[in-house]
């Protein structure tokens, strides 16, 4: 047994469709962009992570950058594949000799179908994993917060993450209502994207749009200390001649209304399916937000105002679902509601 538990490592994988992040021993290994460089000759990995990323929108003929994962679920299997791989790989580079087997807890979105977790699993087993558990995002996302999963009273989570938004709320260790909805960070990037184009005639990347939501996206059009306007640079789509636009938070906050709006209505139509016994519960303590989304400025209070139930941002939301994958990794054998 000794030899064996020395072969064996284990690892929590928050496989998102942003960004990735590997646990190992309670800390964080790897936290880098889903998203890998592919040569199209060899069909050799070239770049992961975030040198992958830094190529995004910038590779010549042979190269091009996947990003394997679209709406929460696996779009490019051999892409999957070899990131999840690279990203183990990542997590102890000395180690040539051999590779030891894995228990890994992989987290998947609340609406996954039969199809989609196979894919996960498949993935996961061909990256070296022996033993793979599943785990839904929401009940990751609760355990991550610090909530008392398996007591018998309500808790909701919303995980705004890059490819879905899953609305759940948990009590007894199981889901009792729960949403996925498509609807995510990448949306609200591309939302920007066509803002852009139609509004100021410029043409922008997906990077680029990433940093105009980080640094002036906004959920509400008055703010308390407002960001400065962030200037991007970009060839104009009439002339093809270079210019310079001001971006103000206000116009973001006008340009994402739609998709905040359906997200809104998810969960408020959650909401509706839930028991009153945990709707009660729900309403004195609150619904939390974690992921990328929920750092966009002036979103918890856009959905107190609305739904008149206060809303909680997690601390550090980003890595909430990770933090939630790793206790459950602690307690594979604890926890009934892992999916073998």
């Amino acid at each position: 047994m000794g030899l064996f538990s020395f072969l064996t490592q284990e690892i929590a994988i928050d496989l998102g469709t942003a960004n990735t992040i590997i646990i190992h021993n309670d800390k964080i290994v790897v936290d880098e962009p889903s998203i890998v460089t592919i040569d199209l000759k060899t069909e050799k990995l070239v770049a992961i992570g975030e040198k992958a990323r830094q190529m995004q929108g910038k590779t010549h003929a042979n190269l091009k950058t996947i990003r394997p994962l679209r709406d929460g679920v696996i779009a490019d299997f051999n892409a999957a594949e070899q990131m999840i791989r690279g990203m183990i790989k990542m997590m102890n580079p000395k180690s040539r000799f051999f590779a030891p087997s894995l228990r890994m807890v992989v987290c998947i979105p609340s609406g996954s179908t039969e199809v989609e977790i196979r894919a996960v699993r498949d993935s996961s087993e061909h990256a070296g994993g022996r033993d793979v558990y599943m785990i839904y995002e929401p009940m990751a996302a609760a355990i991550g917060i610090g909530l008392d999963v398996e007591a018998p009273e309500g808790n909701m989570v919303v995980d705004i993450g890059g490819g879905t938004t899953e609305i759940a709320v948990i009590s007894l260790g199981g889901l009792v209502t729960n949403k996925s909805i498509r609807i995510a960070g990448d949306d609200l990037t591309a939302d920007i994207m066509e803002y852009m184009r139609h509004q100021h005639n410029i043409k922008i990347g997906e990077r680029t749009a990433e940093e105009i939501k980080i640094n002036v996206g906004s959920a509400l059009s008055q703010l308390d200390n407002p960001p400065a306007d962030y200037v991007i640079q970009g060839p104009n789509q009439m002339t093809a001649l270079p210019i310079e636009v001001p971006v103000s938070y206000q116009e973001i906050s006008h340009c994402l209304e739609k998709s905040i709006n359906k997200i809104e209505t998810a969960i408020l139509s959650a909401l509706e399916q839930t028991p009153p016994e945990l709707y009660s519960d729900i309403v004195a303590r609150g619904i939390w937000l974690a992921g990328g989304g929920a750092l966009l400025r002036g979103l918890a209070k856009r959905f107190t105002d609305k739904i008149n139930i206060q809303f909680h941002v997690a601390e550090d939301p980003l890595r909430a679902v990770a933090r939630g994958t790793g206790i459950a990794l602690k307690n594979v054998n604890k926890f009934s509601f892992l999916i073998r």
